[in-house]
């Protein structure tokens, strides 16, 4: 990955190979990423039935490393990071001393006193700025590790077949949300038990000069099972069938982890102080008194697709806003996660619709995720 100045676009380390792929480019945080390959419901429909493989080297990683990194990190974030153990993954956030979400964040914990913190890249310098000023006073250390990797991403009930044709690692033991060292085509990954699209797969941490290789050897592999290139476009699709939030859609610094309906992120009894306690107890305290807006599906009864900022309606008032909308190619009509008022929650709430440009359109109410895989 290229070190340009700011108002630059970086490239990955993928960035020749895309285009050689004839891939639609788009930015995305300052990144030049490909958006697709060719058809995006094709893309998305090879990695619910088969597999697909994405570049997801705009992700910000951080490393945090010393004999205070689990302190650190427990106090800078609101899980218990002191608790995860050696080769598993969290789920969890940092916020602001108000409450408020800085990003969502999966955090790994590789050694004795070593993790690896993944950050949307839309906010990677937020983070590291965050926990480099949180880290004050802690015997730990805070890198910005964004050029040590590219991260290729397998996903798909196809994946770990493909990947098991590369690798001897044990994938089997691999549990979700789990992460081990290995090789993969001869290349020296982190291999991770992932992903962002409501599938099995993995994703693999390599160094920026193995990305290609990388990534032309699992191309190889899945030739015989459907396995294709996939740009930011079904990632987004697949997300959000899966019912998985989006920072800057979903989740935003105006809304606390118990406002998105992921308070169970915070963990109020772990050791020692961290930043945000006070106003997340607050919170906490006003979701169980009066439930805030809640997050819902959305399904379309018409073929209109909704987007981010669409007023959601009941009986001529404004009970929500749609975070985000697409069609869904598995379900085959355009779908919406929104914040609605809490009387109007319920999955089948009649009466419910969105403003698309001044028309209420008709909508079910529907418990999310959309779609959950078999297992």
């Amino acid at each position: 990955m290229s070190s340009t100045a700011p108002s630059e676009q970086r490239r990955t380390a993928l960035d020749a190979l895309h285009r050689s792929l004839g891939a639609t480019m788009t930015d995305f945080a300052g990144w030049d990423m490909p958006l697709r390959y060719g058809s995006e419901r094709d893309e998305h429909n090879a990695v619910r039935t088969q597999a697909g493989l994405f570049d997801l080297s705009h992700m910000g990683e951080i490393t945090v490393t010393g004999p205070q990194a689990a302190a650190l990190l427990n106090f800078a974030l609101v899980g218990n990071i002191a608790s995860v153990g050696l080769g598993r993954a969290r789920y969890t956030m940092i916020c602001q001393a108000d409450g408020g979400i800085l990003d969502d964040l999966i955090v790994y914990r590789l050694a004795e006193t070593e993790y690896l913190v993944v950050a949307n890249a839309s906010n990677a310098q937020v983070v590291l700025d965050a926990l480099v000023e949180r880290s004050a006073g802690f015997d730990a250390e805070v890198r910005d590790d964004r050029d040590a990797y590219a991260l290729i991403a397998v996903q798909g009930p196809e994946s770990p077949g493909i990947l098991k044709s590369l690798t001897d690692a044990d994938l089997d033991g691999l549990k979700y949300y789990a992460g081990l060292p290995g090789t993969v085509a001869g290349v020296p990954a982190l291999i991770a038990r992932t992903g962002y699209t409501g599938e099995d797969g993995f994703e693999l941490f390599v160094k920026p000069e193995h990305a290609v290789e990388l990534w032309q050897a699992l191309s190889k592999a899945g030739e015989g099972v459907g396995l294709v290139p996939c740009g930011l476009s079904c990632r987004d699709t697949l997300r959000l069938e899966a019912g998985m939030p989006l920072y800057g859609h979903e989740l935003t610094t105006s809304l606390t982890p118990f406002d998105a309906g992921l308070g169970r992120v915070v963990k109020f009894d772990k050791e020692g102080d961290f930043v945000g306690r006070a106003a997340l107890t607050e919170a906490a305290a006003r979701a169980e008194a009066a439930p805030p807006r809640v997050l819902v599906g959305l399904i379309a009864e018409g073929r209109r697709v909704p987007r981010a900022g669409y007023p959601v309606v009941a009986g001529g008032e404004v009970i929500g806003e749609v975070t985000s909308g697409a069609p869904s190619p598995t379900l085959g009509k355009p779908i919406a996660m929104a914040y609605v008022d809490a009387a109007h929650s319920a999955p089948g709430t009649a009466g419910v619709g969105v403003d698309i440009r001044g028309s209420h359109e008709p909508y079910a109410v529907v418990a999310l995720p959309f779609y959950k895989r078999q297992k």
